[in-house]
């Protein structure tokens, strides 16, 4: 577990990123992909008065906070094989030592829907893939993603 101190300041504050929160048709097949492929692990569960749960799975740094899902996922054209194009959240991504090893080891977990694609012209190794998890949710599995030395700043 990360505990606070460990994250950053910003102004007098410590912070830290903590979760981001899925709704999920099937808790437990999502909970064994991410255990699985990417190294979570159960941190803690919450019983809902209304016996639904909610799963808090943890890397160590970072929660995944798994809700049942209540209603179906909105059918959007609004969307690619990277993930969704409108406002909201995208994908997101793990970063590995080798994107090959990854679907390697995921076997037919790894569902690829976009990619592998190279991108040496921005970032020299940097090679990422997305892929569907068992709710199809775009998750990209890159290698090589660095910082920028003197990035510009944001426009005024």
């Amino acid at each position: 577990m990360r505990r606070l101190d460990q994250g950053r300041t910003v102004g007098d504050a410590l912070m830290q990123f903590h979760h981001l929160s899925l709704n999920c048709n099937d808790q437990l097949a999502i909970e064994r992909f991410y255990s699985q492929h990417f190294g979570f692990h159960r941190a803690r569960v919450i019983d809902l008065p209304d016996g639904r749960q909610i799963v808090f799975l943890s890397d160590g740094d970072i929660y995944l906070e798994l809700f049942p899902a209540q209603g179906a996922r909105p059918a959007s054209l609004d969307a690619n094989n990277e993930g969704l194009l409108y406002p909201g959240v995208r994908n997101f991504s793990f970063q590995v030592d080798d994107v090959e090893a990854q679907l390697a080891a995921m076997g037919n977990d790894a569902r690829i829907t976009f990619g592998p694609l190279s991108f040496d012209a921005f970032i020299p190794g940097w090679r990422s893939v997305w892929l569907s998890d068992p709710e199809g949710n775009i998750v990209q599995v890159t290698q090589g993603f660095t910082d920028q030395d003197h990035p510009p700043p944001p426009p005024a």
